[in-house]
């Protein structure tokens, strides 16, 4: 198996659609320990019988935009695993009133959100985590094409995905010196509860099907087989990468 004894935090699991929720299952399969965040009560009745279902080695609560909380789960899971081999970093948030209309119109307070939350938490994980992880450690976060294009709708999350993939250049030359990679997966549309906020989705979703190279849309399993690519050793020279799995649309032109 590709991740035997191999442990595996996952952050952003929301439900059993969710594309964290696929890149977990994967990872079972491959022989890894896991152990899932949630936020707030509310959340756990739904991130609790998940980890169940995947026999988690436990759940913690963390709100990726609370340093008190981050640094309780760091001391949590050093007290239950010690180290950690696999980051999965997918989590992303902006007011929904921010993914409808015109950019232009974003508020200083939504900017804030979207980019706090859906970039620099991944910084800031990677900040609390290091100490935590292993030689030829794995952190993978999820990306759109709406960073390197502009995507209808998208608007302010576009821009935090693009914060989020410059993100992940800068600290894979951080983490690099202790041998530690990190990789972006940027994901065509998925049916998820994230993308139902998104005004025009479902156009997004057609379109995929009538224009990109494979005629279709890709699966939370697509996904989860390429982040377990880069959680194996199998991506062992890979860091810093930004890996499209689309159906090959991100190649086309007009």
């Amino acid at each position: 198996m590709l991740l035997k004894d191999k442990k595996a935090l996952i952050f952003g699991v929301a439900n059993n659609k969710s594309i964290a929720y696929g890149i977990a299952k994967a990872f079972k399969e491959q022989g890894a320990s896991l152990a899932f965040n949630y936020l707030g009560e509310a959340l756990k009745k739904r991130v609790q019988p998940l980890s169940k279902e995947l026999g988690g080695d436990f759940i913690f609560d963390c709100d990726v935009s609370n340093d008190e909380q981050i640094e309780q789960a760091k001391q949590l899971v050093e007290e239950k695993w010690g180290k950690v081999d696999i980051l999965i970093h997918s989590v992303a948030f902006a007011k929904r009133e921010d993914l409808k209309g015109r950019f232009i119109e974003t508020s200083r307070e939504g900017f804030h959100i979207a980019l706090d939350i859906s970039a620099y938490s991944l910084v800031r994980l990677c900040q609390a985590f290091e100490p935590l992880f292993t030689e030829q450690a794995s952190i993978i976060t999820l990306s759109y094409y709406g960073a390197q294009k502009v995507v209808r709708n998208y608007n302010v999350m576009g821009v935090a995905k693009a914060a989020l993939e410059a993100s992940v250049r800068y600290l894979a030359l951080d983490l690099g010196e202790n041998n530690i990679r990190i990789n972006a997966i940027s994901a065509g549309p998925i049916k998820t509860l994230a993308a139902s906020g998104i005004s025009g989705f479902k156009t997004i979703f057609k379109t995929i099907e009538e224009k990109a190279p494979l005629k279709r849309n890709v699966t939370q399993e697509d996904v989860a087989k390429t982040a377990l690519y880069l959680a194996s050793d199998l991506s062992s020279g890979v860091t810093g990468e930004v890996i499209f799995v689309d159906s090959g649309y991100n190649i086309l032109g007009i």
